[in-house]
């Protein structure tokens, strides 16, 4: 998987292969911590990235560089895509293992 953001994005979340919450050898509690840890931390960042970029924007309104506000604003745009994007896929999955017959 390519690399996101600079400050975020896959990178920011330690990459899709270094999630905290992946096989362990501490049983479904762990992992099960492991991945809910994991999607706060997510969501975290999304939340300073998006900060970030309302930062830069009332900076632009106050004279500050557009570039950057441009710049800051893409990247918390691309990274809410990313999250929907994953939350998508989790949905996903849940109605594929729903309709699954036991």
């Amino acid at each position: 998987m390519s690399d996101i953001g600079v400050n975020g994005g896959i990178n920011g979340a330690g990459g899709a292969g270094a999630l905290p919450g992946g096989p362990q050898a501490g049983g479904k509690k762990a992992e099960a911590s492991g991945f809910d840890e994991a999607m706060n931390q997510a969501i975290n960042e999304i939340s300073q990235i998006q900060q970030s970029a309302d930062k830069a924007v009332t900076d632009l309104s106050n004279g500050g560089d557009m570039t950057q506000a441009i710049i800051e604003m893409q990247k918390a745009n691309l990274n809410f895509q990313l999250m929907i994007e994953v939350r998508n896929r989790i949905l996903s999955a849940y109605d594929q293992i729903m309709g699954m017959q036991l």
